[in-house]
This record gives C-alpha cells, structure tokens and sequence, in this order.
C-alpha cells in the first residue's frame, strides 16, 4: 500500500557541499554545518538578532518589579538574605517564590554593579538562549525551515517579549524548562539514563524558580519517554524511577533546609499560612493558583485574575487574545495533521516524540492556564509560547510537505487516496482559520495605532493571496507559486505578533508587576497591576549603579491606590504618583481590613527622616505589605519590615515579635493606619498607637512638598509614623 512520503530527514533538506572538508566546531557554530543550506545560519543570527533587540531595546528605560529588584539588592547586601531569597538585607520575610531567579540576577549585580542592565542582563540573554535552544531541538527532528520558523515565532510572541523585558522570574523558568526538554529527547534518542537524569535536574532547578508551574509538562515528559525510547518496558520504567529521584532531589533540596532551619533564625516565608516552604508549594504556589479562594490545601492563593475569568475562551479573550492566541488555531491543526502523519511510523519514531512533547507542552499549559481559579497573571503564558512555536514550525512544514506531495497519491486505492487528500488539505485550512483569528484580534484594536493598521492590511492580503495560492499552485502542480504562497502565510500570521511585539519593545514605561505587549484592551483585572513599576534616579546609597539607571529613586503608587487594584490582595491598579511625584501610599491593607499603613503615605522627605534618626537599628522602618517596603528598600538602601507580606495577610509580624525587636534596639519606627484594623493586626496597630510616639509630618516635610495623603486628619497623625523606644516595651 503506497502512503504519502515522510518529509525527509535534515541532512537532506540542504544543498549538501560534497567533498567539503571538515569544519572546526567554532566555524560550525558560526556558519552551520556543511549540510545546511547556506541560507540557514545567517538567518538564524538574524532572527537572535531580532530577539536581543526586542528583548534590550532602550535597555537603561526597562522598568520592572519593585518586589524582586528589592530582594535582589537586598541578597547583594547580605548572603543570608540572597540565599532565603529575603525581601530585606535583615531577612525579616522572603519573597513569595523560591529563590533562583533572584540568585541569578543578584550574582550579576554583585559582578556588575546593581542597576537596570545588570538585572536584566540575564533576563536578555536566557530569553535569546531560549530561541536558539528551541531552534536547535526543532531542527533536529524535522530540520532548518522548521527550526527557523519556531525560532521566529517563539521571538515574536507578544507576551514573551514583555516579559523578557521585565524582573519577573519568567524567563528564567522557560530556558530551564526547555533545557529539560532537549535532555529529555535526547534520553528519548540514545537510551542513556544520564539525559533524563540531567532533564529531571533541569526541572528541579525550574521548580526552585516557581515551584508548581515547573512540573506543568512533567505529565508529557514521562508519557514521550515511556512511549518512544527504544528500551524494554522494564527498563523504561527503572529509568524513570531513578529520573524521578533526581527531580525530587534536585526541586526540594531549597525547601528541605530552609525547613530545617529554626524559624527564629530564618526570614518568615512569604505567602505562607505556617512559616514553611512546603506550605508555600502546595498552597499559594499550588493548589491555590488552581482552585483559587476555595482551596483547602495550604494557603489560597486568593483568586484574582488579571488575564480574565477562568475557562476555556480565556486565551482568545479581550486581554489575552493578543499576548498568546495568534496562532493556537494554527498550532491545535499542526499537532493533529502532524500525528495523523506519522501515525503509521514505528513506536520509537523520534519525529512522533517531539510532536507528542511539543503536542503536550501546549495543550498542557493551554488547560492549566485557561481553567486556573486562583491568581493569573497574562505574563505566565509564556511558558506556553514554546510549545505553540515548534508546533507552528515542525507542523507546519510537515503539513505543507503532505499539501504538496499530496497528487502523489493518484494510483493508489481509492481509500487511501481520499485519507491522504484529508490530510493534504490541512495546510490551507490551518492559514484560513489563524489569518482569520488574526484579523479578528487586530479589529479588537482598530485606532489604537497606525501599525495595528498597518498588520490588518497585511494580515488580511497576505493570508488571502496564501490561501489563494496554495489552491492555485496545488491545482496547476506549480511548486514554486505554493513555495510564494508559504511565505505569504509566514507574513499573515505573524504580522500582529510583529505588531504587538515591536509596541512592547519601544514603550518608554510598562507595567513591571504585570507586564503586557500591545494596546491595553481593559477589561476587568486584566489590564491592572502596577505597583510593581520601578522607578527611575540613583541607586540606593552604597551602591554601584553601573552604566544603567538604578532601579530606585522616585516611588511608584501615589495616594490614589485604587481599591480595585488591591482587591483579593492584588496589587493596586496603575501608578499614578501624588503631586509631589515623591510619594507611595501603601497598598495592602492588613488583615483584610488594614490597620498598618493602610491611611498612610511616605515621602522621600520622610524617608530622610528616618535615615536621619535610625539610630543604630537593623530595619529602617515596619510597615505593612511588600509593595511599599520594596519601593521604601529602594529609595532608601536600608532594610524596611513588610508585616504582612504581598497581600498584607501574612502572619509575618505578631505583637510579641515586635516588642522584641522594639527592646532590643532593631526596630525604632513602625508605620500604622488611622483606620483600624481586626484580629491581630488591630492588636499591633492599637498598642503602636497606645505606647508609641507620633510624629508630627511637619518633622520632615516642608510647605513646598508636603504629603498629599487623602485622609482629612490633622497632620501630627495623618503620616501614621510612629516611633517607638525600648522604654516604651514594657
């Protein structure tokens, strides 16, 4: 029975140079193998290219997220800090995620000097690494113009370019993942155990970055190699015990000893409802991300969503269409065709691997991120966009061999002709479907710029003449008009990706907590975030700001923290500044219902104050969420108290832990609302106010740049600082 030609391997693809003679490995790397065709390297270092420019463009004006740029200044400034991953150089609370991604960026500002390139120098070059790396695992298995296209595509999501341009640890846990993943298939390839166990290291240090959203593709992992290696079950099986030993390994070694660890003599764990790691994993950083507030397990995790209600259109809504969804039609009809392809091929076909490995990276991701109830933020999709551009690149050329090839079937039994016209004709409904999506996502942003405009126009000729000549050039067996009309569908699809990708690339100012590419679409949560944003200026004090603005000075917030922003212990909504320009109200109300420093707003003048009058203690100031410690860390360079955490609810902070540090001298001011509060943190609240001592806001800001606090008190207590002295413990 004659069945439709597999496309052929990569050595094939290129005009071979016979007789050529042996290259060296760095000539290699830089012009290609000989077997390639020449076009092919030089369009590769194009295309990274491309990737570092989008990625660095207008480096010293990135802005970023105050929360991690804190505790990465903070882990320069002390060891103890860096390895906890500590919001403050005194260690009093953590971050709410392992600590990796801060161990990275705070190794190269403790080689460079603290500052904006230097944070995100490594931010750069894992996001261009994870081009290549994509690049050279594609082209294996289904060779150059595979490997080029998702190497392109993966560069010109939308999403990734933002959030390659941020502090977020994002960028990190994709490189780490896909390292996973050549490891993986090269386990797959060769039968060694080594591979796996390196893909299962990978992983871990993945896990070490976000926790549970590195096990994500886990699932297709184990599912690739237990199906495709060439081994006997029984050693497929042992392989996989042992791969699975080094996972646990190399994810919990971080979490097994800051548990250890007394909690006395460690910082509290962010986000944590006991003080342990592990309660971290499996609520906030688990269950909670997908059951939300109704999680029973650890910690919630609240469920506020910035990306749009949960559910399976939730990729192709007003926020998110134009982050990811481009082509996912694209992608979900390549990894189908490409199956039916090789459905015929031995069980240990290497091609059929990595279509189930990329096949299952994104429908994985696609179900986890779509139905996810608890707090989602649109930049966590980027982990999606591998999976999307290798199918876009290894489906796509297989679907569009089968397009061609497919007048190969007359002759052959009629069942077998119709079955390979079904699958020929993939290709152009495939174009259709993603152009069309295309268009539709680009009229959802009609005016909010030329080049939107501009990539409709394109979008909509391109994709018509791709589709038109694709039938034409099939009909006639004209190859070469089929060969214009792929690259016409190349342009169509990835105009408004190109679009969305160059406007995140040349804003002066993004979002740092919450990072998006293209126009803001609005839309309940998804288009909020700020307080994250780092400002411009001079670095902190006693520190080297490099070549690049330092990521401190002015603060992000102003008085105006709208209460939308912080519902469910999300950030506030923008970052609109006070008149003064200078000032930061602190967003997270303790508790649920504030009682530190949820009234009150600090000033740079205020902040001079405190510098002024620490008098010998380890922490500059307490108050109460991470939002404004963060922004205080930075403006200041000293370390400041976050009581309660990201949301402001954590039990960071309780009265007795005070009153110690109050009687030994560690902690002079503390800042507290004039509202009240419930439960404990009233407690606190209340016996600040009873013992301590207030301090009048004209102690530290003058006529010409007063606070512009929005509460109608008189102004020895509108700040809400108080300071308090061992003499006051009693």
């Amino acid at each position: 029975m004659t069945t439709l030609a597999p496309p052929p391997a990569p050595a094939q693809e290129g005009r071979h140079r016979a007789g050529a003679p042996p290259v060296s490995r760095a000539r290699r790397l830089f012009m290609g193998a000989p077997e390639d065709p020449r076009w092919a390297r030089p369009a590769l270092w194009a295309i990274l290219l491309l990737a570092t420019a989008l990625y660095a463009w207008n480096l010293s004006s990135l802005t970023g997220n105050t929360f991690y740029d804190a505790a990465v200044y903070s882990g320069t400034k002390s060891w103890k800090a860096f390895f906890f991953g500590a919001l403050d150089s005194g260690s009093f609370i953590t971050v709410d995620k392992p600590p990796f991604a801060l161990w990275v960026m705070g190794l190269s500002a403790r080689a460079f000097g603290y500052g904006t390139w230097q944070l995100m120098l490594p931010m750069v070059a894992v996001g261009t690494g994870s081009v290549a790396l994509l690049y050279r695992l594609v082209k294996r298995d289904f060779g150059v113009v595979a490997g080029t296209i998702a190497a392109l595509v993966l560069t010109l999501t939308p999403i990734t370019v933002a959030i390659n341009r941020d502090t977020n640890p994002d960028p990190i846990l994709v490189f780490l993942m896909l390292l996973g993943a050549a490891a993986l298939l090269k386990a797959v390839r060769t039968g060694r155990l080594l591979p796996l166990v390196w893909s299962a290291v990978a992983i871990g240090f993945a896990f070490n970055t976000k926790m549970m959203q590195a096990y994500v593709v886990l699932p297709a992992f184990f599912l690739v190699y237990l199906w495709a290696t060439d081994l006997s079950l029984g050693r497929r099986i042992r392989n996989l015990a042992v791969g699975t030993a080094a996972l646990v390994v190399s994810s919990a070694w971080w979490m097994v000893v800051v548990d250890l660890i007394p909690a006395s003599s460690r910082p509290y764990i962010g986000g944590s409802t006991d003080n342990t790691v592990w309660d971290l994993v499996i609520g906030y950083n688990g269950f909670g991300r997908i059951f939300g507030a109704s999680s029973s397990v650890g910690s919630a995790g609240n469920g506020a969503s910035f990306g749009g209600s949960a559910g399976l259109y939730r990729m192709f809504n007003d926020i998110m269409g134009g982050q990811i969804s481009w082509l996912i039609p694209f992608a979900a009809i390549a990894l189908a065709g490409g199956l039916v392809l090789r459905g015929r091929a031995p069980r240990t076909d290497a091609r059929r691997a990595a279509l189930m490995l990329w096949g299952g990276w994104f429908v994985l991701h696609f179900l986890t991120f779509s139905l996810a109830e608890g707090t989602f933020h649109p930049y966590y999709v980027t982990a999606m966009a591998p999976g999307i551009a290798a199918l876009a690149g290894a489906g796509g050329v297989m679907l569009y061999k089968a397009f061609r090839e497919g007048s190969a079937a007359m002759g052959v039994p009629p069942r077998e002709r119709i079955r390979a016209c079904g699958r020929s004709w993939a290709l152009p409904a495939a174009v259709a479907a993603s152009t069309v999506w295309a268009v539709v996502l680009l009229q959802r942003v009609s005016g909010s710029g030329t080049v939107y405009t501009v990539a409709e126009v394109v979008t909509g000729l391109a994709g018509a003449l791709a589709v038109t000549g694709l039938l034409v050039g099939r009909f006639m067996k004209r190859q070469k008009l089929m060969g214009f009309a792929a690259l016409a569908a190349i342009v169509a699809l990835l105009a408004g990706p190109a679009a969305y990708s160059v406007s995140a690339a040349t804003t002066a100012s993004t979002n740092g907590t919450n990072p998006t590419a293209g126009p803001s679409t609005g839309g309940g949560m998804g288009g909020m975030g700020g307080g994250g944003q780092r400002p411009s200026g001079s670095a902190p004090s006693g520190t080297k700001s490099g070549s690049g603005s330092a990521p401190s000075g002015g603060f992000p917030g102003g008085s105006s923290s709208s209460s939308s922003g912080q519902s469910m212990g999300q950030p506030p909504s923008g970052t609109s500044s006070s008149s003064s320009g200078k000032s930061t109200s602190d967003a997270g109300q303790m508790g649920g219902g504030g009682g530190m420093g949820g009234g009150s707003q600090v000033t740079s003048e205020m902040i001079t104050y405190l510098k002024k009058h620490q008098d010998g203690a380890t922490w500059l100031v307490a108050v109460a969420t991470d939002q404004t410690a963060s922004s205080i860390i930075l403006e200041s360079g000293r370390p400041v108290i976050s009581m309660g955490g990201w949301s402001g609810s954590d039990n960071a902070m309780t009265l007795a832990k005070l009153k110690s540090l109050v009687k030994a001298g560690k902690l002079h001011y503390i800042i507290v609302s004039s509202d009240g509060g419930q439960g404990t943190n009233s407690e606190i609240a209340a016996w600040v106010k009873k013992h301590g001592t207030a301090v009048e806001s004209s102690a530290y800001s003058s006529s010409s740049s007063s606070s512009t606090s929005t509460s109608s008190t008189s102004a020895s207590t509108s700040s809400g600082l108080y300071r308090l002295d061992a003499s006051d413990v009693s």
